[in-house]
C-alpha cells in the first residue's frame, strides 16, 4: 500500500474573523457583532477536509516558530494528519488571515502569508519528493510561492501523479503549469481571470471552461456556489447541482470542496461522482461558522443522497 493517497502542499494560517452586518466599504469603520480565531489557510483547510472525509493524507507546509505555529501542529496531530514534513521558519511568523463575514454569509479576506511565502523548492527534501511520487494525487493552491507550485507540478506530473490546482487566491498561472494539470478548480471569479469570460450563468461558465480546457488542462471544474459545479471532461459538460441550504459563512467552502474531491478521486470514483461528493461536503460547511470548524466528517455525508449530476 502506498504511503499516502493524497499529498497536499500549501498554506497554514490563523484566521481572525469578525462577523458584521455588512462588509465595510473603503474608508468606513463599522462595529462587528463578534470576533473569534479559527485555524485556517487553504492548504491546512484542505488537509483537514481530506482527513475528516476518510482520505490518506500527507501535508507539507511552513509555519512560524510562534504560538500560532505551535498550535497548528497540535491541531494537525489531533486530526490524525502526519506532521513529519511540516517546516518551521526561524525568521517569519505564521500566516494570518483577516476575515469579515456579513449577515448573508459572504466574506472578504486579507491574508498576510508570513512563513507560507517562504516555502521554496529547496525546502522539499528527497523524502518529501518520494512521498509525492508514491501518491495518487497532488493538490496545490496559490498561497505559497508560484515558483514552488510550478516545481511541484513539474515533478508530480513527471511521476504520473494526478496534479490538481485550486487557483486561489488567484495569482500568476503560466501556460506551462496548466499543461501539467489533471484538473483545475476555479470559482467564478478565478475562471473569469483565467478565461477572460465574465461568468454570469451556466452558458458563460461553459464558455470559460472550454477556453481554460483549450489551454491544456485535462479537466476543468468551475465551482458556482449555490448553483453547484460545472465539469468539462473529455469534451463534455456536466452540471452537479448544489443542495439548497441556508448559508451562514462561506469561508473555506472551496477548500472543503477540493479536499472532498481528491478524497473521492483517490478512492477510484469518477470525476462527476467525486464532484457530487464535494458539493455535498461544501454545502454542509457553509451552514457553519469558521474555516476548519465548519468542515464535516465523512459520517455526516449521506452518500446515497448525493447531489444530482446531469449532462449539458
Amino acid at each position: 500500500m502506498k504511503s499516502s493517497d493524497v499529498v497536499i502542499v500549501g498554506s497554514t494560517n490563523m484566521d481572525m474573523v469578525v462577523n458584521a452586518d455588512r462588509i465595510p466599504v473603503p474608508g468606513e469603520t463599522i462595529l462587528a457583532n463578534n470576533f473569534f480565531m479559527n485555524p485556517g489557510g487553504k492548504g491546512a483547510n484542505q488537509a483537514v477536509a481530506v482527513a475528516r472525509l476518510g482520505g490518506q493524507i500527507i501535508f507539507i507546509t511552513k509555519i512560524g516558530n510562534d504560538v500560532f505555529g505551535h498550535q497548528s501542529i497540535q491541531l494537525f496531530d489531533d486530526e490524525g494528519i502526519d506532521t513529519k514534513f511540516i517546516l518551521s521558519d526561524s525568521e517569519l511568523p505564521s500566516g494570518v488571515a483577516l476575515i469579515t463575514v456579513d449577515k448573508h454569509g459572504e466574506n472578504s479576506i486579507v491574508v498576510a502569508p508570513g512563513a507560507n511565502g517562504n516555502l521554496f523548492p529547496s525546502d522539499l527534501s528527497d523524502n518529501v519528493l518520494n512521498e509525492i511520487s508514491n501518491s495518487k494525487i497532488l493538490l496545490i493552491q496559490l498561497e505559497i510561492p508560484v515558483e514552488t507550485v510550478n516545481y511541484l507540478a513539474d515533478y508530480a506530473a513527471s511521476k504520473g501523479v494526478k496534479v490538481i490546482l485550486n487557483p486561489a487566491p488567484m495569482n500568476e498561472v503560466s501556460a506551462d503549469l496548466l499543461k501539467k494539470l489533471y484538473a483545475i478548480t476555479p470559482n467564478k471569479t478565478e475562471a473569469e481571470i483565467l478565461s477572460g469570460v465574465k461568468v454570469k450563468n451556466i452558458d458563460t461558465a461553459k464558455k470559460a471552461a472550454k477556453i481554460i480546457y483549450e489551454k491544456g488542462v485535462d479537466n476543468v471544474i468551475i465551482t458556482l456556489g449555490s448553483q453547484g459545479a460545472l465539469i468539462y471532461e473529455a469534451g463534455k459538460f456536466s452540471l452537479v447541482e448544489a443542495e439548497k441550504v441556508q448559508a451562514v459563512d462561506t469561508t473555506a467552502a472551496g477548500d472543503v470542496f477540493n479536499g472532498a474531491l481528491v478524497v473521492s478521486l483517490s478512492q477510484g470514483k469518477s470525476l462527476v461522482d467525486a464532484t457530487k461528493f464535494a458539493c455535498q461536503a461544501a454545502a454542509i460547511s457553509v451552514t457553519r461558522i469558521g474555516a476548519q470548524s465548519s468542515i464535516p466528517y465523512r459520517n455526516e455525508l449521506i452518500i446515497e443522497n448525493l447531489p444530482l449530476g446531469k449532462s449539458l
